[in-house]
């Protein structure tokens, strides 16, 4: 039976850690590991390896002065982790079309990290999964690429990644990290290496499949917290009520929890909670709650795009061939991601009924809107205009200072202005339609 590495060759050099796939996740990790470890970063692609060698991190989320400082090698050469014996793999796990949890990524980072497993290495898993994956999926996979046997040849572990995309404040080393590993031996040396760099403190899992439902449940209460927010804006527009005048009222009570209706995309929240229903289903039990939160922050992208055309409506515009700007189409503020956004069912459902939208994003990658929604981006807000209504779906920087007197001068007559996340005061747009979630 193969020994797994010991903490202290990791901390001389003698042994790397590597990390495979260099998104979100995986850089900041790789970035922030590199400061204490001999670290390898993979990733498939040449042309974000070949950034990064560069200094430039498309995500936002590791400064250009770091990217060129770090000790971390990047490279798209999958026998580098040959040389690796911890390899912490951080790739996607998306949904399909079904809201099906698709592990294609996964699986493919698995038989790479097994071609090049060596005999007592460590392979740590970071993806979202739903409970029971690292065991009964990746391991198989492990050990049929590596032709070692689990507990004999090489070791697992599970933890949990907690990144919040364009959060400088809550930055890895901040939060607290779960790590758990197939024996006592391999969740110490987890704890040891992740606890090295990490001030916030690490906290062991009992198991893997404990930390995994950890991971998924995070997501699913802040889905369902939303939701919640949602089904109250949903219910107050038909009573006449603005929704953040009562949220701003029952906030100041001191056991009142403070989430807020809005769009609920990206790759976390509105994803997460389908690995932990498809494995309840799987199991025979049907979640209720859980998919009826779901449903509620699906159909938010609709109900704004009605309410816009309702207005419309209501102060006589022609709606075939209206002309509605959208203000961003990230999934969150000030990040250049675009995956599930749920923006785009604002535009589908607007498209539907025969009005002409524009998409604006100044912090989208255009390049990336075109491949996912086959969208082209316009240049600036005044491209064109004159609009009949403007939705600010995202809470970018640069939307939040924007006046009375700008959408003024892009829309025609009197201008209508849905304001999804809240971001402008009532009175300062009181000569204006201004409509709020």
């Amino acid at each position: 039976m193969a020994e797994i590495p010991a903490f202290e060759d990791f901390v001389s050099g003698k042994e790397r850690i590597g990390v495979v796939g260099l998104g979100y996740v995986g850089l900041p990790l790789a970035v922030l590991l590199a400061k204490k470890f001999s670290v390898v970063g993979f990733d498939i692609s040449e042309k974000r390896v070949e950034e990064l060698k560069e200094g430039f991190d498309r995500t936002g989320e590791v400064e250009k002065g770091e990217l060129l400082k770090t000790t971390a090698q990047f490279t798209t050469e999958e026998r580098e982790l040959r040389k690796c014996r911890l390899i912490i793999v951080t790739v996607p796990t998306p949904i399909d079309r079904h809201k099906i949890p698709d592990l294609r990524p996964l699986k493919a980072a698995t038989r790479t990290v097994g071609r090049n497993l060596s005999e007592g290495s460590v392979v740590v898993y970071e993806s979202t999964v739903y409970p029971g994956v690292t065991e009964e999926i990746c391991v198989p996979i492990l050990e049929a690429e590596s032709g070692l046997k689990w507990k004999e040849g090489f070791h697992v572990g599970y933890s949990p990644e907690r990144v919040n995309p364009g959060d400088k404040k809550h930055t890895i080393d901040r939060i607290v990290k779960v790590v758990s590993g197939d024996t006592p031996e391999v969740a110490e040396l987890l704890k040891n290496v992740y606890g090295s760099v990490i001030t916030a403190g690490i906290h062991v899992a009992p198991n893997i499949k404990t930390a995994e439902a950890a991971k998924v449940i995070e997501n699913t209460q802040r889905d369902l917290n939303i939701a919640l927010m949602n089904e109250l804006a949903l219910i107050f527009h038909r009573m006449g009520i603005d929704t953040r005048d009562v949220l701003e009222a029952a906030g100041t009570k001191w056991n009142f929890l403070k989430f807020e209706p809005g769009l609920v995309g990206g790759h976390c929240i509105g994803v997460d909670p389908y690995y932990l229903t498809f494995k309840a289903q799987e199991i025979g039990y049907h979640p209720e709650v859980i998919l009826a939160g779901r449903r509620i922050n699906d159909s938010m992208g609709k109900f704004v795009a009605e309410s816009s055309v309702k207005l419309m409506i209501k102060e006589g515009k022609q709606i075939l061939g209206a002309k509605v700007l959208i203000m961003g189409i990230t999934f969150k503020e000030n990040v250049p991601d675009v995956r599930n956004s749920r923006v785009i069912d604002i535009y589908e459902e607007l498209l539907s009924y025969g009005v002409k939208p524009s998409v604006y994003d100044p912090v989208a990658d255009r390049e990336e809107v075109k491949k996912e929604y086959g969208i082209d981006l316009i240049e600036r807000p005044e491209e064109g205009a004159p609009y009949d209504a403007v939705i600010v779906a995202v809470k970018h920087d640069q939307f939040k200072e924007l006046s009375p007197e700008f959408f003024s001068s892009i829309c025609r007559t009197k201008p209508i202005v849905l304001d999804v996340k809240g971001i402008y005061d009532r009175e300062k747009f009181k000569d204006l339609i201004l409509w709020r979630l």
